[in-house]
């Protein structure tokens, strides 16, 4: 009996990208579903069951800077492409998913090149560039949100509304259910925004809640993560203003934390939207200014308008308005519990299921749906 022909993952080094890409992994070798990795040189640093599977690295990057450095990644993007053809030519799989991200394209148009079934899926609530561009040649579009923005309409019949997959202990933390302030009692803040978001909160985190009334003050039970430069002076901020704090770069039980928080404050990336919303917690978010494309703004614009978060831009977070905003939410705990409830009610907890329906059905039918 023949073996059966595994899936091709295609994706780069980010953990916007690597996080789904790892879940449908983990999902198809639960299955006994074959599959096999193409990326580029970040994708060394990947880890769990996509480790130990084959991997094929291509050239790969991002035509974006000077006009020298955008031809030189175009040229790096045909050598990647070059790379791809022979790859899928060896490997013969049935299907080829893409997470998305310049790393992802070469696969991507290899597989079109070849009339293979293909599958894109889209992290965030806006078509990011590179998906953009391939998707009119895909077979099938999988998305997070229920509305994606640059999703063109003659392509609405390619999509299938997915969700975006989160780690396992993510999906055990939202076991726990929202427990929301009392009177007189401690109050859990949880605050972090990843390795591009950490900087700005541990400038701005601190002196807004310094402003907070002291009876405020002395319940707050903080946790923040920050750069290990920031980490001490945070501490020694908090420890001023008597919060009682633990800071530290890195929490690896952070989606237990985040299930223990009654109020976040973060960015709003694909992936921590992703966990917010499967958990069920209420955020005030903060997107990444200048990110390509406002992916983090039309995240966080999409729980804002569900009643499930507040969008606060950068440009205008000053330590005074987010004293205002934390001090008004943590005075009203029906208002936090609300948030948490329609948070709750747009996670998708079954995405890597979904994701997973939807790839056997590629390499079942060549198609997706209809």
């Amino acid at each position: 009996m023949a073996a059966a022909r595994p899936v091709i993952l295609a994706a780069g080094g980010t953990g916007g990208h690597v996080f789904p890409a790892e879940a449908l992994a983990g999902e198809l070798e639960a299955r006994g579903v074959p599959f096999a990795l193409v990326t580029d040189a970040r994708g060394r640093q990947w880890q769990g069951a996509l480790s130990d599977r084959p991997i094929h690295y291509i050239h790969s990057a991002s035509p974006s800077g000077s006009l020298a450095q955008r031809l030189k990644a175009m040229m790096s993007l045909g050598l990647g492409l070059f790379d791809a053809w022979w790859a899928l030519g060896r490997i013969a799989p049935a299907a080829v998913v893409g997470f998305g991200g310049y790393a992802s394209v070469p696969t991507m148009m290899a597989a079109r090149l070849r009339g293979l079934p293909s599958m894109l899926h889209e992290q965030n609530a806006v078509l990011g560039r590179a998906n953009k561009m391939l998707a009119k040649g895909v077979t099938g579009i999988a998305t997070s949100f229920a509305a994606t923005k640059y999703l063109a309409p003659e392509l609405a019949s390619k999509a299938r509304l997915t969700g975006n997959p989160v780690r396992t202990s993510v999906i055990e933390a939202s076991r726990r259910p929202y427990w929301k302030p009392q009177a007189n009692g401690r109050v859990s803040l949880l605050v972090f925004g990843g390795s591009q978001g950490a900087r700005f909160f541990s400038e701005a985190v601190p002196p807004a809640l310094a402003l907070l009334p002291m009876e405020l003050r002395h319940r707050l039970e903080v946790v923040q993560q920050a750069r290990v430069e920031d980490a001490e002076g945070v501490s020694a901020s908090y420890r001023a203003s008597g919060i009682n704090a633990e800071v530290s770069h890195f929490f690896s039980d952070l989606p237990e934390r985040m299930a223990k928080a009654q109020l976040v404050v973060g960015r709003s990336g694909a992936s921590t939207v992703a966990e917010l919303t499967v958990v069920g917690r209420p955020a005030i978010l903060v997107p990444l200014p200048h990110a390509l494309d406002n992916d983090q703004l039309q995240n966080a614009s999409r729980l804002a308008e569900s009643g499930a978060a507040w969008c606060i831009e950068q440009k205008d977070l000053s330590p005074q308005r987010l004293a205002r905003d934390i001090g008004k939410l943590l005075g009203d705990p029906d208002a936090l519990a609300t948030a948490a409830d329609a948070a709750k009610k747009l996670g998708r907890p079954d995405a890597v299921g979904r994701l997973a329906d939807l790839t056997e059905e590629l390499m079942r039918s060549g198609r997706v749906g209809g």
